[in-house]
């Protein structure tokens, strides 16, 4: 069954105007149990987990300054949010079902988060939406605990994973592959094991060729037994962040190709979702949905 980490703490309140839209959290799942991809079941809630993952990739002293909120205001506006006990709580929820995904991936083949991608949060600090990084907590979780040897981070969010890079810029078991906008955020890139950096207005056909002719040879090379796929919607051309030119249904055969890939090779898969800023929620919420479709129709 497709087990799906979902709080209603994601959706959190943020001031009007504010750019980050916050509401895609409450109506995805919406949408997946209205139109029947999903039913209550395949949902589980995560919660505030022990601090031994998280302290596995963070700093003691930058996870303490986010729970006692003594971060400093410069580094706090990097972040993005208005910091609130109620925003750490739900960072910190969202890694946990970053975790529990990630061995609900062992045993089904697939898990995902509705929330999470959070690729800008560094060892000791967090930029751009990102407090925590969720994708590389469950990483050094899984190896910590011997149940994975080799980790390949697919990061297709149209940011640069730069966090995600710094994180295990130093640890050969997980290997960092970014492919990103070329002329996006961060404006000073951090270096993946592998970065693919795309000009603006890529389309469908030059994206897929590029990520079909890379990834297959990147898991025949590096031979991974378990892979974490950030999936940002944020490629799209309509997207108020991106600069790339996808449509919903390039967006979609690229979900389908990393997904039918990791079928094909018996590769557990843990997706979190990642980036979406198109002006129109229903672009947003379609463009996501698709990979929840894709999974229940490929892994079950």
């Amino acid at each position: 069954m497709l087990k799906i980490a979902y709080h209603p703490i994601y959706t959190h309140p943020l001031p009007k105007g504010h750019r980050f839209p916050m509401i895609k959290y409450e109506l995805l799942p919406k949408q997946l149990l209205h139109e029947g991809t999903c039913i209550a079941d395949n949902f589980f809630t995560p919660d505030i987990p022990d601090a031994v993952p998280i302290l596995a990739v963070h700093t003691e002293d930058y996870y303490q300054s986010l729970l006692d909120l003594s971060i400093h205001p410069k580094e706090a506006r990097k972040i993005g949010f208005p910091l609130s006990k109620e925003l750490v709580d739900r960072e910190v929820i969202i890694a946990d079902g970053t975790i529990k995904a990630s061995e609900y991936a062992l045993q089904y083949g697939i898990a995902m988060n509705i929330a999470g991608g959070t690729h800008h949060a560094y060892t000791n600090r967090g930029e751009a939406f990102c407090l925590l990084n969720d994708q590389a907590i469950g990483a050094r979780y899984l190896l910590q605990k011997g149940l994975t040897n080799k980790i390949l981070v697919v990061d297709l969010d149209v940011h640069q994973g730069n966090g995600t890079a710094e994180i295990f810029e130093n640890d050969p078991a997980v290997f960092t592959f970014s492919m990103h906008g070329a002329n996006n955020y961060p404006f000073k890139k951090e270096k993946s094991d592998l970065d693919i950096e795309l000009p603006n207005h890529t389309n469908d056909k030059e994206y897929l060729n590029i990520l079909k002719s890379t990834l297959p040879k990147l898991i025949e090379n590096q031979k991974p037994d378990f892979i974490y796929y950030l999936c940002g919607v944020d490629i799209l051309a309509t997207d108020k962040l991106g600069k790339l030119g996808c449509t919903v249904s390039g967006c979609k055969e690229r979900d389908f190709f990393v997904l039918q890939t990791c079928k094909d090779l018996g590769l557990p898969v843990m997706c979190s979702m990642g980036g979406g800023y198109s002006p129109d929620i229903k672009t947003i919420i379609e463009a996501h949905a698709n990979t929840f479709r894709l999974a229940q129709d490929i892994f079950f």
